[in-house]
């Protein structure tokens, strides 16, 4: 892929190129590969001094997959997808990313599978991952350039999100804030849980309805740590139907009762700003 721009002034290829975001790392290709950067359709350097409206042009590199992962031929639940963004509505029980337990079936290798009948040489760049039993709406960068991008807006906030959770009895708060650090559990390489030397973690939660012992709660995050959620609404007594990692019963659901329903943010390249809703999974709705 080629993205191009008009110089607005006098100024260092280099300098421009910082100014739109590029990463180090893409610098570091430009470098060794100086053919995809163009001025005015001839090869320059990056510390070539461009003129005011000067044509500059450079091509993205072509990216390998780590070693691990494989293309395989899945059901993507695209909700929307261009030239450098793909919206997901992902469904509970599928993983984001392969491991060794589970090597294939993720959304990764169907993404290396899409970007292959594409004819796209990337890999994947996953912005907003979910846990396996986490359904909903996931942000996934195309190239290396976009994920740039965006990974600097998602530092700064600018990615929204929004949660629909079932947790287990009947909230009594319309509202609240949850602000307690989260750090690794002694002993665990996966659960976490509040302790004071973990790091900074705020949790906004809006209760929706209460029923058959449960509560749904419409939850926001100030921060992204681990398990977030999970460990903020267990520490409140109230942890999410179906979480039997941090107490939650699996009498009414047999997954962690958690979806990704709103998504938001301002796209890096049309600077429109998409939002994408996801409604309340069915086996949300219990009796």
């Amino acid at each position: 892929m080629k993205l191009s721009w008009t110089l607005p002034e006098e100024i260092i290829i280099k300098d421009f190129l910082k100014s739109q975001g590029v990463s180090r790392r893409l610098f570091k290709t430009f470098k060794e590969e100086p053919k995809l950067v163009m001025l005015n359709q001839q090869s320059a350097p990056l510390w070539h001094v461009g003129k005011t409206g000067d044509r500059l042009e450079v091509e993205l590199p072509e990216e390998e997959a780590g070693a691990y992962m494989e293309a395989e031929r899945l059901e993507l639940p695209i909700v929307y997808e261009d030239d450098h963004v793909i919206v997901l509505d992902k469904r509970p029980h599928v993983a984001v990313i392969p491991s060794m337990n589970q090597p294939t079936g993720t959304i990764a290798n169907g993404l290396l599978w899409h970007y292959k009948e594409q004819g796209l040489p990337y890999t994947v760049h996953i912005l907003t991952r979910l846990d396996r039993d986490t359904s909903g709406l996931m942000l996934v960068a195309k190239h290396r350039y976009a994920h740039s991008l965006l990974a600097a807006d998602q530092k700064q906030g600018k990615i929204q999100r929004s949660y629909m959770a079932l947790v287990e009895g009947a909230m009594t708060e319309s509202t609240g804030t949850i602000n307690q650090p989260i750090g690794r559990k002694e002993g665990s390489i996966i659960e976490r849980e509040v302790r004071t030397d973990g790091q900074m973690a705020v949790t906004y939660f809006r209760r929706q309805t209460t029923f058959a012992g449960h509560t749904l709660v419409e939850v926001k995050l100030a921060t992204g740590r681990t398990h977030q959620i999970r460990v903020h609404m267990a520490f409140i007594g109230h942890p999410l139907a179906g979480d039997t990692l941090y107490g939650g019963k699996t009498d009414v659901i047999n997954r962690q009762a958690l979806h990704s329903q709103q998504l938001r943010f301002v796209h890096p390249f049309t600077k429109r700003l998409l939002t994408f809703h996801s409604p309340v999974p069915v086996d949300f709705l219990i009796e």
